[in-house]
């Protein structure tokens, strides 16, 4: 939360040729915002119906996804859940440095955009990046434009 996961990968699709964009928030972006097991398995049943149908469109080469995913485990599941059949996947976490991190949580905070509990959260989600079998962004001092333009290298 708070490295620009939205605005990056909305830049992306703008540079990658036939690219669709989902937001994993947006399979959860209910009033109220209730986790439960019940709405946790919706959520990740909805992300991997919407990612498979995007799979078997032919006229969608790229599929960017994002979500905050800081548990091995959550990005296995939803692999695991894909037809990747002749599908290249390139996982990328993008990470910040905690006094960057708090500093744009803190802004969308006075903005009220955020609550404030997000930043000892999120800060507290910092270390487990590391452990992830995914390619590492540092995005603390580059631009959206600038992690968007990396990403489209890796691809």
């Amino acid at each position: 939360m708070g490295v620009g996961k939205t605005a990056i990968c909305r830049i992306l699709k703008n540079m990658l040729k036939n690219s669709v964009f989902l937001d994993g928030d947006w399979c959860w972006d209910m009033n109220p915002f209730s986790v439960t097991d019940e709405t946790k398995q919706m959520v990740l049943d909805n992300i991997c119906y919407v990612l498979n149908n995007f799979i078997g469109c032919s006229t969608l080469e790229n599929i960017i996804f994002c979500w905050v995913l800081h548990e091995q485990n959550i990005i296995d599941i939803i692999m695991s859940r894909l037809d990747l059949t002749e599908v290249k996947t390139i996982p990328i976490s993008l990470v910040c440095r905690e006094e960057k991190l708090r500093e744009r949580l803190l802004k969308d905070v006075n903005a009220e955009i955020r609550k404030p509990d997000v930043i000892e959260r999120s800060i507290e989600r910092i270390p487990l990046y590391k452990k992830l079998n995914t390619y590492k962004i540092d995005v603390s001092d580059i631009t959206a434009e600038d992690a968007a333009k990396h990403i489209k290298e890796l691809t």
